[in-house]
């Protein structure tokens, strides 16, 4: 017991440090979206956003029914398999990973239709179609390293299996957020408008991340919508922007918030804050699977996958609230980053409002979907922000501070 809790009080310090950012304590509440943006745009991203809330629920319901099935069903038939405990595992797991390609895909399809309905992209299902091919390859090459490596220790450890697939599991994330910055900096160009490479070069040295690659990925084949995103750390560490950021549509003020704002995940260590939070993660879950099929013989019996397969999809779907808020947080912080960077509140609010239209974001969600689906401060709360930072700074907000 004297364990249990010295391990959870370890646990919890770790989430204390991981969790906190340079954000002060703000009040990011009680704004009316009437006055930010039209009632037609506030009625369209409402209607947009209850159908992607549709879709998301009969997805995730499908698939779990669908696992549950397969956790009903596909023990009887494994005895039969021959292939020895690792490889009748490696058989049902992969038989469970293609059933679930297999049942997302007419939501993802619809979903593509969706969007492409509102104005948000092409509606290439030939395309999506390799794509999405291209992910079950690659999510099936994966299975089979895991699962050989899970049933493996289970065999071995029974137990304790989960300590070394847990710390195997956190090292194989490292790596795959390492090797990540390059591999989705490939396909990309170097920016080649001057004024843009000057904006950087100021941003990089007022946040202190000289020397970090901004680069450009042209998504005009499949989508409208407005994005970038960090990836990597160390000598890997890059910012894409997509080519929509660049395309007219956002002012050259709002485009050096953008990159602020990805300049800020990278001066704040956010990669690597997650790589320490699936270590806390990892151990936890990967313990409670073990303890829930700990009647039924555990991992080492490939007969327990699919049940496995449903006990990790209930968990993430129940935790996914916790990881959003951290998530949010980390989003928060490169916002305040980026206000402290540009000490231009009024271009903040600018972009956030272009969100609307751009992405047909719900500026102020219900409360389910900002826990379940939001892994972004809201649009209200990031006006909120740059109102705040305004107020604070008042002789620092810059032309047309809100």
């Amino acid at each position: 017991m004297a364990t249990l809790a010295a391990a959870a009080a370890a646990w919890l310090a770790c989430a204390w440090l991981l969790a906190r950012t340079s954000v002060p304590s703000l009040h990011l509440s009680g704004l009316d979206d009437r006055q930010f943006f039209s009632a037609s745009l506030l009625r369209k991203t409402q209607h947009f956003t209850r159908g992607e809330d549709v879709l998301w629920l009969l997805a995730t319901l499908s698939n779990l029914a669908a696992l549950a099935i397969l956790a009903w069903r596909l023990p009887r038939s494994v005895r039969g398999i021959g292939l020895g405990r690792i490889g009748s595992a490696i058989v049902v797991a992969l038989v469970v990973v293609v059933t679930e390609w297999f049942v997302q895909l007419p939501f993802g399809i619809a979903d593509q239709w969706w969007q492409h309905h509102y104005g948000l992209g092409p509606f290439h299902i030939g395309a999506w179609l390799s794509s999405q091919w291209a992910v079950l390859l690659g999510q099936s090459g994966a299975l089979l390293l895991g699962i050989t490596l899970v049933v493996g220790l289970a065999g071995r450890f029974r137990r304790w299996w989960w300590l070394p697939a847990g710390a195997t599991v956190v090292a194989v994330t490292a790596l795959f957020a390492f090797s990540g910055g390059w591999l989705s900096s490939a396909g990309t160009h170097a920016l080649r408008d001057p004024q843009v490479r000057s904006d950087v070069t100021r941003l990089e040295r007022t946040e202190h991340v000289q020397g970090t690659p901004v680069v450009v990925e042209d998504v005009s084949s499949f989508t409208n919508q407005v994005n970038a995103f960090t990836v990597g750390f160390g000598p890997s560490r890059h910012v894409v922007l997509w080519s929509t950021v660049l395309d007219g549509r956002l002012s050259s003020r709002s485009v050096d918030v953008v990159i602020a704002h990805e300049l800020g995940h990278v001066r704040s260590g956010h990669i690597e804050k997650a790589i320490g939070w699936s270590a806390l993660s990892v151990f936890p879950v990967l313990a409670l699977v073990t303890w829930l099929l700990r009647r039924r013989g555990g991992l080492a019996d490939p007969v327990n996958v699919p049940l496995a397969f449903l006990a990790l999809a209930v968990i993430v779907l129940l935790t996914t609230p916790l990881q959003n808020a951290v998530s949010r947080r980390y989003e928060a912080e490169a916002d305040w980053r980026a206000l402290n960077a540009t000490h231009d509140p009024a271009a903040a609010k600018q972009l956030f409002q272009s969100f609307a239209k751009t992405s047909l974001e719900q500026p102020d969600p219900p409360a389910w979907e900002y826990l379940w689906l939001e892994n972004h401060p809201t649009l209200m709360q990031r006006i909120a922000m740059a109102k705040e930072w305004a107020s604070d700074h008042p002789s620092q907000g810059g032309p047309g501070s809100p």
